[in-house]
């Protein structure tokens, strides 16, 4: 991951605290943030809405042959959440490989993602855990 220091601290709502947005017109949720609703077009207000990190697996994928920078995480889960909020995310879920199965609930963690080397910077941001 090449990002540079200011794009990183740029996504800390998005990537440190999972805040996105709401549409005060139509009570749409978005992640990640929108400046404009989708259903509402101009007519809609959007504001800043941080989600409680709670949610189901609506799908789930699991990698054997990572793209580079994450081979020593191999095997790993992908999923694509449903937050009880309504949104859809994508985030890597922290559980063994093969526990995994669609509609299990899952909370969001803070976890480190990545690092640039040993001295590099080190990338942190949102994973998910199965909530037994």
């Amino acid at each position: 991951m090449d990002e540079s220091l200011a794009i990183t601290w740029r996504r800390i709502p998005e990537r440190y605290r999972l805040e996105g947005s709401a549409c005060s017109k139509c009570s749409s949720n978005f992640f990640p943030p929108r400046k404009l609703c989708p259903t509402c077009r101009r007519k809609g207000t959007i504001s800043a809405k941080t989600f409680c990190g709670k949610g189901k697996i609506y799908s789930f994928t699991e990698i054997f042959s990572p793209p580079g920078g994450f081979e020593l995480e191999a095997p790993y889960t992908i999923a694509i959440v449903q937050l009880e909020e309504g949104p859809k995310i994508t985030a890597q879920i922290t559980a063994p490989h093969g526990e995994i199965k669609i509609g299990d609930p899952v909370e969001m963690v803070f976890r480190k993602i990545q690092e640039d080397g040993e001295e590099g910077l080190i990338h942190y941001g949102f994973k998910f855990r199965l909530v037994k």
